[in-house]
């Protein structure tokens, strides 16, 4: 299924567009041009103008090529929040043609040395509240340098936070604040060099043996997932985005950055999500976008204060990563006129679904964006189905990643040749309907999907067996009303600690040790644990038995 195969495409849309073949931070620098003293980040330090993002891009950039020894290709981390010196990294590292490597800030120090061991980062740009985590990793004083993004001070400055003057072990300083970079007097970055086919980002997504997966990006994939979701959402220079979603996930780094600045809007910032806050900033800065994950949305309804904002500007609202409830989308077509726009997507394919504003379906993933073929198949067979039956959602086009970071029997077994073309799998069962939109029905890999974020059980599970009480744990989904879903332990404890150690016990300790959508926030203490004939636990048969318990509490 294609764009040119649907009757429902937007008709004040092409079917087809060009995917320009240059460095990503080009988009930047065009937007700069044409609107230098545009404000493109506003947050609660004033705005930045597109020139000064620039010249802090520029400044950076030099930095890491002539102090620090960056080349093409070196890997650089991003281990810090949302901000205004996570976009001027990030463009930075993209502008000398090294490779984008972004952390989750909210991972603790036991789940930080995979990502530098396995992406080999020389830098790393961390946020002042993290650098203790950082710098506590074995491995992580190979890093060059770690550069400390602290809060902005001034308008249009940012200011040092406070830093450890020294590595312990060598005696030689590794950290510098990111106001003394930006002071450095140095040399200009060589010119920009335009490599559309060079890796420009390494984006992990947990794994489902417990090992995140490198998904690896280039400058022509993440350029065509931008003009796409840029074009799909009619994001042009006035445009206002409000950001509320983490830059380090797929669809903040697309929606809420890179296709607003190819756009040349605005994008507003938020620390934490509010739900107060984010009806202010949508009335004092007449915002027109909104990506949000369901989750927000029902938070956002449930204030008692809306009525107090105008929210008149919003012009466009949707999201994905979890299914929108009925009852929500009439909810917030009440109050705003609008309906919630679902789309679709993984790390590994950027966005490959979207519902177009005057033809959407609900809990539905829409229709094949831009240059994107998607399809159902037998699992097992690979045959396409017709509509109406539930097979395997695969998908082919330009956005398409290039494989896994040095995993290459991951990537076999992810990619698949159809009709002469490469398709990704998504792991996930779904069915189209006779007017091309697609639907998803279920899982076919182990997924637990809580407000959105994806977490593998192998992950969690393999982190639990570290409990010195725990024998034996498999990780399943329990429903969760807000959260959609979320993380359920079903544990065997060791014999010496049975009736010694509390769930709440089990709880508290996963939370200081994994990210905080990650942990169980529920456990369960069991004698046993299903296995199969094989001696495998049976984590099929105990999750088919906590939905069925679900289902009986909400009948």
């Amino acid at each position: 299924m294609t764009p040119h195969d649907s009757k429902h495409w937007p008709r004040t849309l092409p079917r087809d567009i060009d995917v320009p073949p240059t460095n990503l931070c080009a988009n930047l620098l065009v937007s700069a041009v044409r609107s230098p003293q545009r404000a493109v980040v506003v947050d609660d330090f004033g705005s930045l103008s597109y020139a000064a993002l620039v010249e802090q891009m520029e400044r950076i950039a030099a930095f890491l090529q002539h102090e620090l020894a960056v080349r093409p290709g070196d890997r650089v981390l991003l281990y810090l929040p949302n901000g205004r010196g996570w976009i001027a990294a990030y463009f930075a590292i993209l502008r000398i043609n090294a490779v984008v490597v972004p952390v989750n800030p909210m991972n603790k120090r036991d789940e930080l040395p995979h990502y530098l061991e396995d992406s080999e980062a020389v830098v790393a740009f961390c946020g002042a509240d993290n650098v203790a985590e950082l710098l506590a990793v074995p491995g992580a004083h190979r890093l060059r340098r770690v550069v400390i993004v602290g809060s902005p001070g001034p308008v249009e400055d940012l200011v040092e936070a406070a830093e450890p003057s020294s590595d312990a072990a060598s005696g030689a300083s590794r950290t510098i604040g990111l106001r003394r970079v930006l002071a450095a007097a140095g040399a200009p970055a060589a010119p920009l060099e335009h490599l559309p086919d060079a890796l420009a980002l390494i984006l992990y997504s947990s794994g489902s043996t417990g090992v995140p997966k490198g998904c690896m990006h280039t400058h022509r994939t993440l350029n065509a997932s931008t003009v796409a979701v840029a074009h799909w959402m009619g994001m042009v220079p006035h445009s206002v985005q409000l950001v509320a979603l983490p830059y380090f996930h797929i669809t903040g780094m697309q929606n809420l950055l890179n296709a607003p600045i190819y756009g040349g809007g605005t994008l507003v910032l938020m620390k934490r999500w509010d739900r107060d806050q984010a009806a202010a900033l949508i009335a004092r800065h007449r915002v027109s976008h909104w990506t949000a994950m369901p989750t927000m949305v029902i938070d956002f309804l449930a204030s008692p204060r809306l009525a107090e904002y105008d929210l008149s500007s919003v012009r466009r609202i949707g999201g994905g990563g979890a299914g929108m409830p009925e009852a929500v989308c009439e909810r917030l077509k009440q109050l705003t006129g609008l309906d919630f726009l679902e789309g679709y997507g993984l790390s590994e394919t950027a966005h490959v679904s979207g519902n177009p504003a005057h033809a959407f379906k609900r809990q539905c993933l829409g229709m094949p964006l831009f240059g994107t073929d998607l399809r159902v198949v037998d699992p097992e067979t690979l045959r396409e189905l017709p509509p109406g039956e539930v097979g395997e959602i695969v998908m082919s086009g330009p956005q398409v990643f290039a494989g896994y970071w040095r995993n290459e029997q991951a990537t076999r077994a992810a990619l698949l040749e159809i009709d002469g073309r490469r398709f990704v799998r998504s792991g996930d069962l779904g069915r189209r309907d006779e007017d091309g939109y697609f639907f998803i029905v279920d899982r076919l890999k182990r997924m637990v999907n809580a407000s959105g974020y994806k977490v593998w059980p192998a992950e969690v599970e393999a982190m639990l067996h570290e409990h010195p009480a725990i024998a034996e744990a498999c990780v399943i989904a329990a429903h969760d009303p807000y959260r959609g879903e979320t993380v359920k332990a079903v544990v065997v404890l060791r014999e010496a600690h049975a009736g010694h150690v509390r769930e709440a016990d089990v709880i508290e300790w996963a939370k200081q040790k994994m990210a905080a959508y990650k942990y169980p926030r529920l456990v369960e203490f069991v004698r046993e644990l299903p296995k199969s004939p094989t001696g495998k636990i049976a984590w099929r048969q105990l999750q088919d038995a906590e939905r069925a318990k679900a289902a009986m509490a909400s009948a």
